[in-house]
């Protein structure tokens, strides 16, 4: 039987549920296309209470952090937000994950939902070396995204705390209707956004996840906000050109072959999965993910065939259509010596070749969309 998450009931009466990752999530509720652009536009509500939660506390806290990740958690001011990969010590991809650093002896790390028994059993695994207490709080905690342009002005109705003070991939403690919360200021859309933890709320008892949830959704509904579910967020994700763990990134890819040197800090000092890592940023990998952007109609899926020159190089392992674009868009992995930009590549579908173009990412333009927009949504109406 699968898990159900704190907003269950929710989405049981409101939305299309399907069994994700163990447990019983909404797929969509009025549209995916609708709740993608309601994102992109206005605003979007997601639970995400799913993942998983972790505090990590101790003097050697920090250490830990330092020798776990290829990320230098040193390096990072308190109540920042930082995006880094867990590694095997072949430098394999064991997560993704996002950790609030709190202080030098306290972290929360969020991890995905699928991958929430592993990365424990990894994580005490290698915390044997070191002073420190790891406590998984997912289930008696709830986390919920508010994603898009609006995102702020909506939160703000019912926060404590003057959002505008907080930077993007910081967080801070707050009061979100009255109860307990840390908001940061993260997403996997693309978007200006929060992810709001809510504390002491069991899976058993949800009503102030359930409440907050609401009063989101009643707040944002003179300005397009829109409950989204699974479909929308890996399509939103996807057009920012974010990885989906298990499709786009595992234990055969390391962040070098993922394109995610940027999670690296390269310092000298020995963490998990450095001798591959540190090899790879030397002599180069074999192969490369890249984004591209159909050049002919079709829209590429996971496990299509990747084609150049008359010959399968590789395989799709992310691909949709993409509602701004409003083409088909993917990303896979090719031999490092055709990633380049601009590189023609070609997507077998029903035995024809369709021609592609290696991009970048974000696939839209980010003067109009995503964190980074110029334009405002007032202007682009």
């Amino acid at each position: 039987m699968a898990r159900r998450s704190h907003l269950y009931e929710y989405h049981k009466i409101n939305g299309k549920i399907t069994e994700f990752s163990g447990f019983d999530m909404p797929l969509w509720y009025k549209g995916i296309i609708d709740e993608h652009m309601a994102v992109r536009t206005a605003a979007g509500l997601f639970d995400v209470s799913h993942m998983g939660r972790i505090w990590i506390r101790g003097n050697e806290a920090t250490k830990y952090l330092s020798y776990l990740l290829p990320t230098n958690p040193s390096s990072i001011k308190d109540n920042r937000a930082f995006y880094s990969t867990i590694c095997n010590y072949q430098g394999g991809i064991i997560d993704d994950v996002i950790t609030n650093r709190f202080s030098e002896d306290l972290y929360m790390m969020v991890v995905n939902a699928g991958n929430r028994d592993k990365d424990l059993r990894w994580l005490k695994e290698i915390a044997t070396k070191f002073d420190l207490a790891l406590e998984d709080f997912s289930d008696e905690s709830a986390l919920i995204a508010l994603q898009g342009p609006l995102s702020i002005q909506i939160l703000q109705e019912i926060c404590d705390t003057d959002l505008s003070q907080i930077r993007r991939f910081a967080f801070r403690d707050c009061k979100v209707s009255g109860e307990g919360a840390v908001v940061s200021r993260t997403g996997y859309t693309g978007e200006d956004g929060f992810e709001i933890t809510l504390f002491d709320t069991p899976v058993d008892r949800p009503q102030k996840a359930l409440k907050i949830w609401e009063e989101i959704l009643a707040i944002g509904s003179k300005n397009g906000i829109l409950p989204c579910g699974l479909g929308a967020r890996d399509s939103l994700r996807l057009e920012a050109g974010m990885c989906l763990y298990g499709q786009d990134i595992d234990e055969t890819t390391s962040p070098v072959e993922a394109a995610l040197e940027s999670v690296i800090t390269v310092d000298g000092r020995d963490f998990v999965g450095k001798e591959k890592i540190d090899a790879q940023l030397k002599s180069g990998t074999v192969s490369k993910r890249v984004a591209f952007s159909m050049i002919e109609p079709g829209i590429p899926r996971h496990g299509y065939n990747v084609m150049f020159a008359g010959q399968k190089i590789g395989q799709v392992t992310s691909g949709t259509f993409s509602p701004v674009l409003r083409n088909g868009i993917g990303m896979g992995y090719v031999p490092s010596q055709i990633s380049g930009l601009g590189q023609r590549i070609s997507i077998l579908m029903r035995d024809a070749e369709k021609y592609s173009e290696i991009t970048q990412t974000p696939f839209y333009d980010s003067k109009k969309f995503g964190y980074k927009r110029e334009i405002s949504v007032s202007a682009q109406k």
